[in-house]
């Protein structure tokens, strides 16, 4: 044998050159053996990962299912089967009949409402009484962003999404009733006997301008809360569809 650095002969089985000293194992972790192929040099900018294709948007709501878990996928199943049932009667009732106001999930929104009017104090009379109605859009819609974008739970985030929809659903009588006033208040009130400012709509309304629209506005937001609503029960059941199968195929 020779040695590969030097040339040099060598008698079989050596282990280090008796010309240049080098250890030949330690040789060869760096250096090619004869009839060795060179290894393929990588090139990032031209490498391509599986998912390239898809857009930033679709890993966020889409992601490719990783969770086979039956007893999971069925559980949501079971959950998104409610929201729809609960939820589908909401869409279709009329403003007028205040269905939402009505529902037990009106108790929870109110506490954020409230707690909204608290927090938008600092910022004037009328960021107050607007405040109610942005405290109980923004419990849902931080439920939301955190979901998606801090724990990657999609399925969590159409649950908010839901529950985001469902707040226009709920604001949507209290802004019809603004020039009307015969909804009950907080404190057994109703608007066209409580003092100017507490019905937070019609003191939102007046101040804008925008009284005469109170009804139009009231059906916008019921609409965009249906809306809202409709897209959730889809990409729940997107997903549940997709993590179904996911846990056949693993079986």
């Amino acid at each position: 044998m020779h040695c590969p650095k030097c040339g040099a002969a060598q008698p079989d089985g050596t282990t280090i050159c008796r010309q240049c000293g080098i250890v030949f194992e330690k040789y060869w972790k760096y250096h090619l053996r004869p009839g060795e192929a060179a290894p393929p040099v990588a090139r990032p900018d031209l490498e391509v990962t599986a998912d390239s294709s898809r857009p930033p948007w679709r890993e966020l709501v889409l992601p490719p299912t990783t969770d086979a878990d039956p007893l999971t996928a069925w559980a949501r199943a079971v959950l998104l089967g409610i929201l729809i049932i609960w939820g589908l009667p909401l869409i279709g009732s009329s403003v007028d009949s205040n269905a939402v106001g009505q529902s037990f999930l009106h108790l929870i929104n109110l506490p954020f409402h409230e707690a909204g009017h608290v927090l938008f104090r600092p910022f004037g009379a009328f960021i107050t009484s607007l405040g109610g109605t942005l405290g109980q859009l923004l419990m849902p819609l931080i439920c939301l962003l955190v979901l998606l974008l801090k724990t990657h739970d999609p399925f969590g985030a159409a649950v908010a999404l839901w529950w985001f929809g469902e707040n226009f659903l709920d604001i949507a009588p209290y802004i019809n009733d603004a020039r009307a006033g015969v909804l009950p208040l907080l404190g057994g009130n109703f608007g066209h006997s409580s003092p100017y400012g507490f019905h937070d709509w019609e003191f939102i309304l007046t101040e804008s301008g925008l009284l005469h629209l109170d009804q139009q506005i009231a059906q916008f937001s019921h609409m965009t809360g249906a809306f809202m609503m409709l897209a959730a029960m889809v990409w729940g059941g997107l997903l549940v569809h997709r993590q179904m199968h996911a846990a056949k195929d693993a079986r």
